[in-house]
């Protein structure tokens, strides 16, 4: 896999995928995107929760893992990522992220993001119980139900097979009743297919440089 650091707006690091010439995170801001739609539109939304099951769909750079073991605080959070195309540990060990986030103290979760074993679970703490999927979308065999959906695939654009509404009714039965899915894109066909397959649709100002995105409940 051919990809690059590059600098976003707000400082923070992305990759831009060179086969696919699309970046990881917005290039107005890898940190401020992060935070706005997957922390602020997500998981701070079920802060009554005392236990909550995450499922991240692209673990990407590792950017929202991160952010949302930060942000945690006594919430026991069960955490699974999938990522089909995993970054090298040398570009990981290169992003910029626990400088600016001033979490020095918590570099070596970072590092066990990227640097441990697949398909098992990991306590980061003794509130965070981390795992990563080896698998493609499409090839994920849930064995739970998630009370939030970080949808952080590449755009429709660039994955199209991966915004369908098969994929959307697969995800809707892999989320808990009052769970949600937060994604930073706001496209009209895509808010069509989660109206379709049963989700409320909502359309919330986007992160610095882009207008909308979206939340999507289960009632």
């Amino acid at each position: 896999m051919s990809v690059k650091i590059i600098q976003t707006a707000d400082g923070s690091n992305s990759l831009h995928h060179e086969v696919l010439d699309e970046t990881y995170h917005s290039i107005h801001g890898a940190i401020q995107e992060s935070k706005h739609v997957f922390i602020d539109a997500g998981l701070k939304q079920l802060n009554k929760k005392n236990e909550i099951q995450i499922l991240e769909i692209g673990l990407g750079t590792g950017l929202n893992t991160l952010l949302t073991f930060l942000e945690n605080k006594h919430q026991k959070i069960h955490y699974t990522a999938i990522e089909a195309f995993p970054i090298s540990m040398s570009i990981s060990e290169n992003l910029n992220y626990i400088q600016l986030l001033n979490a020095t103290k918590q570099e070596h979760v970072f590092k066990t993001i990227h640097s441990c074993e697949w398909n098992t679970p990991i306590f980061l703490n003794e509130y965070f119980v981390f795992k990563k999927v080896l698998t493609t979308l499409q090839n994920f065999k849930p064995t739970q139900t998630f009370d939030l959906v970080y949808f952080d695939a590449f755009g429709p654009k660039v994955q199209p097979e991966l915004w369908t509404e098969e994929i959307f009714t697969k995800i809707y039965f892999t989320i808990s009743t009052k769970g949600i899915l937060v994604s930073y894109c706001a496209k009209g066909e895509v808010k069509r297919i989660l109206k379709k397959v049963g989700f409320e649709v909502e359309t919330l100002p986007g992160p610095p440089g882009k207008r909308e995105m979206t939340r999507a409940s289960k009632k």
